[in-house]
């Protein structure tokens, strides 16, 4: 979807809304919470929560330390497990009822965020069995509902991705192979100067670095005990930036301590691929795989590529000796679950998914 279209849907999801919910990734909530959306939500005067997805996978002290510091209503869920999801579901009924209160007959309910944090799971978690009617949206695009929570409490059945803008942020969120990348620098330095900020025990304790001045001194104390070191000694800055950068990329580097626990890793691939999937929208598995099986055939290296297109992500995964391998690592990277998929190969298994 192109960025301009992206945020027109948007903020016409927000103008709908009367409580609208910023789905953040818990692990890394500078880099998944988005200013422009939250002042366009406070500029509408409509509500705005932050719901905290994945918080399994952070630690307790720190989420409720966050939360604390917060000037935005925070909740912390999981929507995967379903934990947390009933106390959202009290956040929203409590906003809502501000708004009765102030005269308001229905409350809408809109969900925004970027690509994969799992907004789509939490609006299937809180349609549920709660789902006990259907109404149309005026003025939007046809497929588009509200879906009934409670008496007064309606939730828009579409939610507002929001577009990654900057070529680092791509990077940083995986949508980019570091090994691919002609200057790697810049979005690594980038990611120390947010890890920093979230919490930079993560980089000092694994890498071992004491002091430092700058981003760069971190950068290059990494490449010095990594030993990537160009003739005379000096650090070959770019080589770590990608290898950092493929470290976060593929969770072997992760903020928390109990996310460290990748059994597998795998190389990023099919780009090339995934752009033709995107220009000729092919969105059913069994044509991506008629049409690219010879440029994705699988091996005993594992690779991965994964592309958001109209609102759905493609997944491809190859390097299994089961299918369920490349299902389980495709659904645990987007956070979203498979909706149609293919398995294929012999020795070696692949697959490619629809997921949303």
């Amino acid at each position: 979807m192109k960025q301009r279209k992206a945020w027109r849907v948007v903020r016409e999801i927000i103008d709908e809304a009367d409580i609208v919910i910023e789905v953040v990734d818990a692990r890394d909530p500078i880099g998944t919470r988005n200013p422009k959306v939250e002042r366009l939500v406070k500029e509408s005067g409509k509500k705005l929560l932050i719901a905290m997805n994945k918080a399994d996978l952070v630690p307790k002290e720190w989420a409720e330390e966050y939360k604390r510091k917060s000037d935005v209503p925070i909740v912390f869920i999981s929507a995967r497990d379903r934990k947390g999801t009933g106390i959202l579901r009290k956040e929203i009924k409590k906003i809502a009822k501000e708004l009765f209160d102030e005269g308001k007959e229905r409350v809408k309910v809109a969900l925004v965020g970027y690509p994969n944090v799992g907004k789509s799971t939490i609006i299937n978690v809180l349609k549920g069995k709660h789902a006990v009617g259907v109404a149309p949206i005026p003025g939007y695009t046809k497929g588009k509902q509200l879906i009934r929570l409670s008496k007064k409490i309606w939730l828009i059945d579409s939610p507002g991705v929001v577009p990654i803008e900057e070529f680092d942020e791509l990077v940083i969120k995986g949508g980019f192979p570091a090994d691919k990348i002609n200057d790697p620098v810049k979005p690594a330095l980038k990611l120390i100067k947010r890890i920093l900020e979230t919490k930079k025990e993560a980089l000092t304790e694994k890498f071992g670095i004491q002091e430092f001045e700058s981003e760069e001194q971190i950068l290059e104390a990494i490449g010095r005990k990594k030993g990537l070191l160009r003739r005379g000694g000096e650090v070959d800055i770019e080589e770590t930036a990608r290898y950092f950068l493929r470290e976060w990329q593929t969770g072997r580097f992760t903020l928390f301590e109990k996310e460290e626990r990748k059994e597998e890793s795998f190389q990023w691939a099919y780009k090339d691929v995934l752009e033709e999937i995107e220009r000729e929208l092919l969105l059913d598995p069994r044509r991506i795989l008629w049409r690219f099986k010879e440029k994705i055939k699988p091996s005993s290296v594992k690779r991965v590529g994964i592309k958001d297109i109209e609102g759905f992500t493609v997944g491809i995964a190859t390097g299994f000796k089961k299918c369920d391998g490349g299902i389980k690592l495709l659904e645990e990277l987007t956070g979203k679950k498979i909706i149609a998929s293919e398995c294929f190969g012999k020795k070696w298994k692949g697959i490619v998914a629809i997921l949303g």
